[in-house]
């Protein structure tokens, strides 16, 4: 088959369409129309809104004191640093509690 006979057909067609040859040819808007029976939407998976609400709730936590780090790793250095067993024990427990209310 050849391709400027294909040309030939088309140029012909769309001379027919648009009438005179020396006129630009009108454009055709051939996006389709907006529709209006389904708005747009969007959804978010679970996993991406625990994150906004995990991310939303340390967003509020304080920020970290580097001054209070420095001296506990001094103190630690220098032998002086205590553990109490029972207040790590309570702090590791709010911390799992807080770690298992992010993520409901």
């Amino acid at each position: 088959m050849d391709i400027n006979k294909l040309n030939d057909v088309n140029s012909t067609r769309t001379q027919n369409a648009v009438g005179d040859t020396n006129q630009a040819p009108k454009s055709v808007d051939t996006q389709p129309a907006a529709s209006t029976d389904k708005p747009d939407s969007v959804s978010i998976t679970a996993q991406a809104q625990q994150l906004q609400g995990a991310y939303s709730k340390m967003a509020v936590m304080p920020e970290v004191d580097a001054q209070k780090i420095a001296e506990i790793k001094q103190a630690i250095a220098e032998g002086h640093y205590k553990v109490d067993p029972e207040k790590l024990a309570t702090n590791i427990a709010q911390f799992e509690q807080e770690l298992q209310d992010l993520s409901n």
